[in-house]
């Protein structure tokens, strides 16, 4: 399919969980800081935070014994992850091929992310110009589940937000899901990288890998929620 029958205008992309399995680096953090502060903290414990603010995973690492403030957990959980992901990107498989397939369709790719900007621009970095901008947790947006980020982004492409129905949002967490669903876009649930429930939150589609994953493919879904 060339570049002038696509309908899709463009994808936004979630980071954690739907670019990269960044998951490990988040738990394997949050574990070390618990167990040098006096608290207790497992990869139970670490899964049922996945997809939820830093703060409240915080808060409940403090409720589990962790002898520091929750900025001091906050800002020690996000130093740990930014340096592991300076040092090595943990791409999900088979993202980056669809990545390219999105680039030579000519359909840009966006990184929405409530991460910091540092993490954003490092991906950015590593992406090698896969993507053509990003908004995250820096920007002056309500976070998810809030629309705004997602609108953001899309206003920065020069895209309405009645046409937000021919973009595609590809999320994993329920927040982002969410967010996704608000903005009007074609949502689409990465369900393969996360352990926690994120069934009915007004996804068009669920995918559990990128196999078969193209413009063509993305662009499908699309067409499938216009109906036609």
């Amino acid at each position: 399919m060339t570049e002038s029958n696509l309908m899709v205008k463009a994808v936004f992309w979630d980071m954690d969980g739907t670019l990269i399995d960044s998951e490990p680096y988040w738990h394997e953090g949050e574990m070390k800081i618990a167990a040098a502060h006096g608290g207790y903290w497992d990869e139970e414990l670490a899964w049922q935070g996945s997809g939820t603010p830093v703060p409240d995973v915080a808060r409940r690492m403090v409720e589990h014994g962790c002898q520091l403030s929750i900025e001091e957990i906050g800002q020690g959980m996000i130093d740990y992850v930014a340096q592991k992901e300076f040092e090595c990107i943990p791409w999900i498989e088979g993202v980056e091929d669809v990545l390219v397939a999105l680039r030579d369709a000519g359909v840009p790719s966006m990184l929405v992310t409530t991460s910091p900007r540092r993490m954003a621009e490092n991906i950015m970095k590593q992406a090698d110009g896969l993507l053509a901008g990003y908004v995250c947790g820096d920007d002056p947006y309500e976070h998810k589940p809030s629309p705004a980020p997602y609108l953001a982004a899309a206003e920065r492409l020069g895209i309405a937000p009645e046409d937000m129905v021919k973009c595609v949002v590809m999320e994993d967490s329920s927040s982002g899901l969410r967010s996704g669903a608000a903005s009007g876009a074609t949502l689409i649930a990465q369900t393969g990288w996360i352990r926690t429930d994120t069934s009915g939150l007004g996804q068009f589609a669920s995918i559990d890998s990128y196999e078969g994953i193209d413009a063509a493919a993305l662009d499908a879904f699309v067409r499938q929620r216009l109906g036609e």
